[in-house]
């Protein structure tokens, strides 16, 4: 288990991480935060000497991916926050990977140099144009070795398609489109194309007083690439299908869960908002977030959700002090496991949750500086709600909520996680033998 501090100061507001991601190998991962920064992680080979190396994630390659802009028509600014980050399928030695802003979608391409051309025929080596008239000679040029350098270049930018926020990004799996997801509409791009996208979903109403609900998430199917859902604020999820009609405003399946009129409150339906929605890599079942519960659903029964997990329920009595310091509204992510029998999201404290499918068994467990030691193992954490607490239980009233696990991510294939608590990234993997 380790643990990567940005910044041994005091933290600044920037360096905050706003999301982690692993490319589809798990060889990298990839951080963003609130300064616009993408911070790339290379898993360290296994070596013959040492063994139990396998599984360092060491700074790979470091990029100022967006700079805050103003709009000046909308007398708006623009922060340069990354709110997502989405690897490319690799296809060649170089990486790519997309990452966006509020506004603007960006295409990168990170690869290696460790060779440079050397014997050039029309320049000198410090790049000087040289005289025609003295040239004699042809020369072979050659390729001397030299440090190796990872260079990230930008190749593509996807701009001015969104009046509102981009919350998600999502690649399809043909390898050619992807999608970007704002408040109100959802937009098709080809990663080729940069002058033009398709807008596929348009939920704005012609009254915006009519407004009832606004989408929360989107993604795309991990095998038929004509398949995405998207999620609302109301506690929905529509499942679209791009063969039906080029606006997919009419939805081909819709899943929510009906409330139970003896739990109705003021805070109902904030606490209903969908805050992440993931299919499994299966693609047979979908996973949703919102404030409580994670709730995993089988795409063929859109009556009611296969399972519903409690996150911290403990929580259902502080919703009103929780609605004013605005930590209502925080947007939790959730993920899989490579084989879709455990499932992990996070929650206040630094703890975050595993839940698993099979066993129904839970965990609760806390990223904190205590226990970043390498080889540390992570002890269980429990919450007691009112009365006495037990000496390694922690009091509900005492959960500190300006700590909290927004965003984490697993390794595609092994028991590696990335946890993101506000500035630093834990990493945590399996007990090696």
């Amino acid at each position: 288990m380790h643990l990567y501090e940005e910044d041994k100061r005091r933290f600044l507001k920037a360096d905050i991480i706003s999301t982690v991601e692993f490319n589809s190998t798990g060889e990298l991962l990839a951080t963003g935060d609130k300064g616009g920064r993408v911070v790339v992680f290379q898993r360290e080979q296994e070596s013959k000497n040492q063994p139990h190396r396998r599984g360092e994630y060491n700074v790979y390659s470091t990029f100022q991916s967006h700079e805050p802009e103003f709009d000046y028509l909308k007398s708006l600014e623009i922060e340069e926050k990354i709110n997502k980050i989405r690897w490319l399928p690799q296809q060649n030695a170089a990486y790519f990977l997309l990452s966006t802003n509020d506004k603007t979608v960006k295409l990168w391409k990170i690869s290696e140099r460790d060779k440079r051309p050397e014997g050039y025929n029309l320049k000198d080596e410090d790049g000087r144009i040289r005289d025609p008239t003295t040239i004699t000679a042809l020369r072979v040029p050659v390729l001397r070795p030299m440090d190796l350098m990872v260079e990230a270049t930008p190749r593509r930018v996807f701009s001015n398609a969104h009046t509102y926020h981009i919350n998600s990004i999502s690649v399809n799996s043909d390898y050619e489109t992807f999608m970007s997801t704002d408040d109100l509409r959802i937009n098709l791009w080809n990663l080729e194309i940069t002058n033009r996208s398709f807008n596929i979903v348009d939920i704005k109403p012609v009254n915006m007083e009519e407004l009832t609900e606004v989408i929360t998430a989107a993604e795309f199917h991990p095998h038929q690439c004509n398949t995405f859902v998207y999620s609302s604020s109301k506690g929905s999820i529509r499942l679209c299908d791009m063969r039906a009609s080029a606006l997919c405003d009419n939805h081909s399946k819709f899943f929510e869960e009906p409330e139970d009129p003896s739990n109705r409150s003021f805070f109902s339906e904030i606490i209903s908002s969908i805050s992440d929605v993931k299919f499994s890599h299966s693609g047979r079942y979908l996973m949703t977030r919102d404030y409580l519960t994670v709730k995993v659903w089988d795409l063929n029964m859109e009556s009611k959700p296969l399972e519903t997990y409690q996150v911290h329920d403990y929580l259902r009595s502080k919703l009103c002090s929780l609605y004013e310091n605005d930590c209502i509204f925080d947007k939790f992510e959730c993920v899989w496991n490579g084989s879709d029998s455990v499932i992990m999201t996070g929650s206040y404290n630094n703890f975050f949750r595993m839940f698993d499918r099979n066993t129904k068994r839970d965990v609760t467990l806390e990223a904190s500086r205590e226990n970043s030691k390498p080889r540390a193992i992570l002890k269980p954490r429990k919450v007691c709600v009112g009365g006495k607490c037990r000496k390694d239980e922690i009091s509900v009233d005492s959960l500190d909520f300006s700590k909290k696990i927004l965003h984490t991510a697993w390794h595609p294939y092994e028991n590696i996680i990335a946890v993101a608590a506000t500035n630093n990234l834990y990493i945590f993997q399996d007990k090696v033998n």
